[in-house]
């Protein structure tokens, strides 16, 4: 292996040297620990050692990096004190995740380092999130995030590179090609010579580095983080390397054959460095005894650390209380001149005047900036807060979902329009993988709204009309809001945007134009899981939310004998389940009506924990009414036919002559 040292000098080529020989061994002493027992699981980095500690050392300590499993050189070479790594990997509570997630699988903002979850993709579209921010705010900083041949196959890669270049985004995208995606082949992971050439399709530059060349991975990665720093753009790099071990050690290597691996074994990025520096007399045999005596001292004082602490107490409150990121609501009253508004007016609105709130409240979505939307909710936006601030985004809902969590990471706030609750679908894993997880893994906050257009009754068809919000309220670490009104929807968008967790904002497109009602001026808030009782009355209790409240108030004007307690419940996670009770105590009888289909719906949840929690007081079983099982038809006729408007009617007279 051939080193060109250039202008570094003696010092830099120590630091790198010291900086491969820690973690090769820690992760010696780990495998050790590993078959004692005092271990779970290790994803060996042995043999790529120079790659993650050569584009460390190359960016600057505020910089970030998004390291994956095999990446310890990352962690080391940001000083982490190694007692809190051992902690980590034995769920102890001075790990970064206190038990609640394993490996390296956590983030720390006092380092500046953002691991990786197990769907490895997402990362990528959170490394662009934190380089806009950088950008945005101009500061000359460079994003570095780490995948594996193997992720780059994933929709993600490709949807984050895209984003990166569209948006020229200060990032380094680093592909460790280490041979083998588990037990999976290069040649049956992509069918180009180089992962590098990938780069040409999105217009980015890329660069092929010899990954256990630790003088040439530092050096090109150094000059490349100067050059970005000064201009601004995303370069991929393809790491070639090896993986010594097998996948995770339980996995082995029996499928790698034996000359492949020779070959690789004569490449060791350590033994090679170091024979190098022997032979320059950069450092001696009794300085490299000296130095592994320090390294196995530190090693050694700091497992005993993290032996010595004691397990984690279980306490199921505390638990709870980790799920959501704490959010000291704050009132605002409304104020100011009251105007008799459409819903999508109030939308606009109360985005408008927290986009004033917040000077880095960020915008993104289709087709948002200057056509301002398919529902002209932006419409205007561009010309007020700038294209920077409101940004259209390609046909990438993942990669646009994760680059908000990246927006959180870095300290700002995003709201995303999913131009159709449907289209979820296609950022679902970062929703409920990423974002709803992210505090109780690690305490970090996802200040995240994505506003879902959703709704049936406007002849959509099936992939433009479902209402799917019970897809996220069983998902803890989630926040599920659905207004009816104007007045609540103003103030409910703003309490979500203020909240530092993810708010999943459902906006029923059948009301937009449709539904009016007397709205303040002013920018005011509305509190999370307090149910509005819009109609009171002693015969029953309807509970019901979006479209639902708007139908159940129209059939009971043609039923005057029904004085029924109508229940909007605004919002659906967190649940105002007490109102719900009282209601149900004063009436005995429960009509639960959703938009959804009923199996698996939020009507299912209210109907058992009523049961569980007010039987005695009931006259009569609960009833549940939602859509046809079916998927959302076309056709105004079966559309109405699917719609639960009419078995509403038919089941709330039943419900009132039991």
């Amino acid at each position: 292996m051939r080193y060109h040292i250039g202008s570094l000098d003696q010092q830099k080529l120590l630091d790198l040297y010291k900086g491969m020989l820690k973690p090769r061994m820690i992760e010696e002493k780990m495998l050790i620990l590993l078959r004692q027992g005092k271990i779970s699981k290790w994803f060996s980095g042995i043999g790529q050692e120079a790659i993650s500690v050569g584009v460390t050392q190359a960016l600057n300590s505020e910089e970030y990096i998004l390291p994956m499993h095999r990446n310890l050189g990352v962690f080391t070479s940001r000083n982490i004190p190694l007692h809190r790594l051992f902690g980590q990997w034995q769920g102890k509570k001075s790990g970064f995740t206190q038990g609640r997630d394993r490996s390296f699988h956590f983030g720390t903002q006092e380092y500046k380092i953002v691991g990786m979850i197990s769907h490895l993709g997402p990362q990528l579209g959170v490394a662009d999130g934190i380089a806009l921010a950088d950008m945005l705010r101009r500061k000359k900083r460079v994003t570095a995030v780490f995948t594996g041949e193997g992720a780059t196959s994933e929709g993600d890669f490709h949807e984050a590179l895209n984003i990166a270049s569209v948006w020229n985004l200060p990032v380094i995208f680093c592909i460790e090609n280490n041979g083998y995606g588990l037990s999976t082949p290069t040649n049956e992971q992509y069918n180009c010579e180089h992962l590098a050439d990938k780069a040409k399709g999105y217009g980015m530059e890329s660069r092929i580095i010899d990954g256990n060349n630790i003088i040439e991975v530092y050096s090109k990665v150094d000059e490349l983080c100067k050059a970005i720093r000064k201009r601004p753009r995303p370069v991929l790099l393809e790491f070639k390397t090896f993986r010594m071990r097998g996948h995770e050690e339980a996995s082995g290597t029996k499928y790698v054959p034996e000359k492949l691996m020779k070959k690789w074994e004569k490449k060791d990025p350590i033994a090679n460095y170091e024979a190098f520096l022997l032979q320059e007399g950069t450092i001696t045999e009794e300085e490299i005894g000296r130095l592994k005596d320090e390294i196995t001292e530190e090693i050694n004082s700091n497992l005993k650390l993290a032996f010595d602490e004691p397990t984690i107490d279980v306490i199921e409150t505390k638990e709870l209380k980790e799920v959501y990121q704490e959010f000291n609501y704050e009132h605002v009253e409304p104020k100011g001149d009251v105007k008799n508004i459409r819903l999508v007016d109030a939308i606009s609105q109360g985005l408008e005047q927290s986009m004033e709130r917040y000077n880095e409240l960020i915008i993104m979505g289709q087709d948002i900036a200057d056509y301002g939307g398919v529902f002209k909710i932006t419409e205007g936006f561009t010309s007020k807060f700038g294209k920077s601030r409101v940004r259209n985004t390609p046909i990438c809902e993942s990669a646009v979902v994760s680059a908000a969590m990246g927006l959180s990471i870095n300290g700002m706030k995003a709201v995303m329009e999913m131009q159709f609750a449907d289209f979820a679908t296609s950022g679902f894993n970062p929703i409920v993988n990423y974002l709803a997880k992210v505090h109780y893994r690690w305490g970090e906050n996802a200040d995240v709204v994505i506003r879902m257009p959703c709704g049936g009754g406007v002849g959509a068809g099936p992939f433009h009309s479902q209402t799917n919000e019970a897809w996220f309220t069983k998902t803890p670490g989630l926040k599920v809001v659905y207004p009816a009104f104007p007045y609540d929807a103003k103030g409910l968008l703003n309490t979500a945007i203020n909240d530092p967790n993810p708010v999943l904002f459902f906006e029923h497109k059948g009301l937009y134009r449709s539904v009016y009602g007397d709205v303040p001026s002013d920018y005011y808030t509305i509190p999370f899981g307090k149910a509005n009782l819009v109609k009171t009355g002693d015969s029953l209790s309807v509970v019901t939310y979006g479209a639902g409240v708007h139908w159940a108030l129209e059939i009971l004007e043609k039923y005057p004998e029904i004085n029924a307690d109508v229940i909007d419940l605004r919002t659906l996670q967190p649940l105002d389940i007490g109102t719900v009770y009282t209601s149900v105590k004063k009436t005995g009888k429960l009509i639960v009506l959703q938009e959804d289909t009923v199996f698996g719906g939020v009507a299912s949840d209210i109907s058992a924990m009523v049961m569980e929690n007010c039987f005695e007081f009931l006259d009569a079983p609960v009833k549940r009414v939602g859509s046809l099982e079916t998927p959302v038809p076309f056709s105004k006729g079966l559309e109405q036919n699917y719609l639960p408007k009419g078995r509403f009617e038919k089941t709330l007279v039943e419900l009132f002559e039991y």
